[in-house]
């Protein structure tokens, strides 16, 4: 287990944060919802390392491996998929098996810019899992993809990652569906500076308290 302790955030002179406390446990997903502009990414990017520093945040137990999916796919457009992927995994073998569990091995000498956006999502997915993290952060990674793209991603979420006994994940996601069928726990972000203003496991959840949580 690796516990995150933040004393806050604060950002251009204004509070983004107020002091927050995570545990992340093997194999468990721990999902965030929140509205938007609430920090939901700030927190992402804080529990990252991407901002903040050693006085705000600090992990009590040891730093994790954390694998990041970002919206953007941020793929480097100048490289194929599999020089792309090399980057994070030198082995050649590795690469293209971690394609065949997203279901892309035949693309792997494709550019970005062949890729549709489903497919970059999925690529980035790959070079998020080949880094072999602890922990993986997902910043609503279903956005701006249409219903039969978004069903195929979160099911390989659900198998790649949800499902495995060791990987734990703070998924942010503005779908309470979604939350509900991915997460293990579900926490709203919310107030001034944000807070998490309730959680509770997925089994325990009031559906009728964070609808309207999530209304205002």
């Amino acid at each position: 287990m690796f516990d995150f302790n933040s004393q806050g955030l604060t950002l251009a002179g204004q509070d983004i944060l107020s002091p927050i406390q995570l545990s992340f446990h093997p194999g468990e997903t721990h999902c965030l919802l929140g509205p938007s502009g609430c920090g939901k990414s700030s927190l992402l990017n804080q529990v990252s390392g991407l901002i903040g520093d050693d006085d705000s945040a600090r992990w009590e137990s040891g730093k994790p491996q954390i694998g990041y999916l970002f919206q953007q796919p941020r793929l480097l457009p100048w490289r194929t998929v599999r020089q792309n992927l090399l980057l994070v995994e030198p082995d050649q073998a590795s690469v293209i098996s971690m394609l065949e569990q997203v279901k892309l091995p035949s693309i792997a000498d494709h550019y970005p810019n062949e890729l549709s956006l489903g497919m970059a999502r999925r690529v980035a997915l790959a070079r998020c899992l080949l880094l072999k993290p602890d922990i993986i952060l997902m910043d609503e990674p279903l956005t701006s993809l249409d219903l039969p793209t978004a069903k195929e991603m979160r099911g390989l979420i659900k198998r790649l990652v949800c499902d495995h006994p060791q990987r734990s994940m703070l998924y942010v996601t503005h779908d309470l569906d979604e939350a509900l069928e991915l997460g293990d726990v579900v926490s709203v972000l919310g107030g001034t500076p944000s807070h998490i203003i309730y959680s509770a496991p997925t089994d325990e959840v009031s559906r009728i308290e964070l609808e309207a949580l999530l209304r205002y």
